[in-house]
């Protein structure tokens, strides 16, 4: 299956774990939950969808890799206790609390986060000292004398042998005591999660045309050679940073993260290429509505390859913008519960600017207990962070003013919201107008119906800003064409069982 589809199959598996009968005991006991194991190659996206599956279930989650465990750091240090039998004293040896058990519970006490996911990476390449304990811990979750805290489910992952020349082949009795998936890598399903990173639109673009150069692992006469969904990752940030400092992104820089020379060389030849249609498209000016004769003219007269190039830079543009509308949206309906908490807060007999230190701090203890328990989302960060400057903001304003009553410093606080809700429902309609300047472009430059239309639908729908964005605000043209989009779906289907009658036709005559 992809990455996606295990996902929710994770996902699925740690709410059914979780779930508690009506005296307060697990309906799965703890020894019957069998750990997930996921099993697929380096780089394809295990540890990201465990942070997304914590997040979306608002729960903690530890990781560790188990390459560099030894018995001891896992299982705990041996020490000597006497105890009495029989009348009798015996020394017994015990053992100190494992590392990995130690620190849930540490994420516990440091957080008051009471569930979560221990995600154990690389399973299959524990010491071989270590390998004895490993089925106890997968049965019974214990290592040593100390067990896994309840409410804490247990997934693994691991790479298959011929990845990784230090995986242990494990046997029936352990794969019995597990609840394998295997994962196998799906550009599809990595575009989605690209767009939700902001993954830069020279890689979109150039996967969308050459698929087969996602993920590829190779066996040369110089060694291995390989591309993963990792490198592509770490690739698209280095060259927004690159960028950003108007760096020169060359094939030496690509190939340190795209280890396939073949591969490399032609990304950096279509870096170049699109890069140089970035500048001759002047995608702002087609966004505003404001392009001009010749780039249309441009675009009709295009080949595929530079359309789909073309589509790829307005719909980076296009998610940037609803991307920033998300995030104002999030942050004002922070700032709008602050707010409600502090018209009560200034009824007491203390500072009117007290309260509002008070809400900073409380959005900063939320990014600091969050990011410790591992469920704290890039887009959570990013609206926190902003509603925390529009308060440091209204703080300063007030502080400036002085001497404001608390009915004073009220008013100037919602002058303020009203202000920003204002600004976000210009931005709001600046996208939109975006939006509708995007499909009226494609709509001169291209064929209505055509497959350009029909892509720029689909990876709108993709995007979870543009989506969210068009199901808040709406967007006529949208709507227009995605209902053209799945008319023509079904004309397919409708073609293929026609075809597919002709066919048993034929065979019958």
């Amino acid at each position: 299956m992809n990455i996606k589809q295990a996902k929710e199959d994770i996902k699925n598996a740690v709410s059914a774990y979780l779930t508690r009968d009506q005296f307060g005991n697990f309906v799965i006991p703890i020894e019957k939950q069998r750990p997930v194991f996921l099993m697929g190659a380096p780089g394809i996206g295990k540890t990201a969808i465990m942070e997304q599956i914590a997040q979306e279930l608002q729960i903690g989650l530890v990781s560790y890799s188990m390459t560099h465990h030894t018995r001891q750091s896992a299982l705990g240090l041996p020490f000597i206790v006497k105890k009495n039998y029989g009348g009798e004293e015996y020394s017994v040896s015990e053992y100190t609390m494992s590392e990995i058990i130690a620190s849930v519970y540490d994420i516990i006490e440091d957080t008051g986060v009471s569930e979560g996911i221990l995600f154990l990476d690389e399973i299959n390449c524990v010491s071989e000292t270590l390998a004895p304990s490993m089925l106890q811990f997968l049965q019974y979750k214990t290592f040593g004398r100390h067990s896994v805290p309840k409410g804490w489910i247990v997934v693994t992952a691991g790479n298959p042998p011929e990845y990784n020349n230090s995986v242990r082949e494990f046997d029936i009795v352990t794969w019995d005591r597990l609840k394998r998936i295997d994962v196998e890598a799906d550009y599809d399903v990595w575009k989605e999660y690209a767009y939700a990173k902001s993954t830069h639109p020279s890689i979109t673009t150039y996967l969308d045309i050459k698929k087969d150069d996602f993920y590829k692992i190779e066996t040369t006469v110089d060694g291995k050679s390989f591309v993963t969904a990792r490198g592509w990752s770490d690739l698209s940030d280095m060259i927004k940073l690159y960028e950003q400092k108007e760096l020169p992104v060359t094939e030496q820089l690509i190939v340190q993260y795209l280890q396939n020379k073949k591969i490399a060389k032609s990304f950096a030849v279509y870096y170049d290429l699109f890069k140089k249609y970035q500048s001759d498209y002047q995608v702002d000016k087609i966004l505003e509505g404001k392009a001009d004769k010749a780039i249309v003219d441009r675009a009709r007269a295009a080949k595929f390859d530079e359309r789909l190039s073309l589509l790829g830079l307005i719909v980076d543009g296009l998610i940037g913008k609803t991307r920033d509308v998300y995030a104002a949206d999030g942050a004002i309906s922070e700032l709008m519960e602050c707010l409600k908490i502090i018209k009560f807060d200034l009824t007491a007999d203390e500072k009117p600017e007290t309260s509002v230190e008070r809400q900073i701090t409380t959005k900063e203890k939320e990014i600091h207990i969050s990011k410790k328990a591992g469920k704290l989302s890039d887009d959570r960060k990013y609206i926190l962070n902003l509603t925390i400057s529009y308060l440091s903001e209204q703080l300063e304003e007030i502080t400036k003013k002085g001497g404001l009553s608390a009915d004073g410093v009220f008013k100037s606080l919602k002058a303020d919201f009203d202000k920003r809700k204002k600004a976000l429902s210009k931005s709001a309609a600046a996208a939109g107008g975006n939006l509708s300047n995007a499909f009226k472009f494609c709509e001169e430059a291209f064929e209505s119906g055509s497959q350009e239309l029909l892509i720029l639908v689909t990876e709108l729908t993709v995007s979870n800003y543009a989506a969210h964005f068009i199901g808040k605000y709406g967007c006529e043209e949208y709507f227009k064409h995605n209902k053209d989009m799945l008319f023509f779906e079904r004309k397919k289907d409708i073609l293929a069982e026609i075809e597919g009658l002709e066919a048993e036709e034929q065979e019958d005559i």
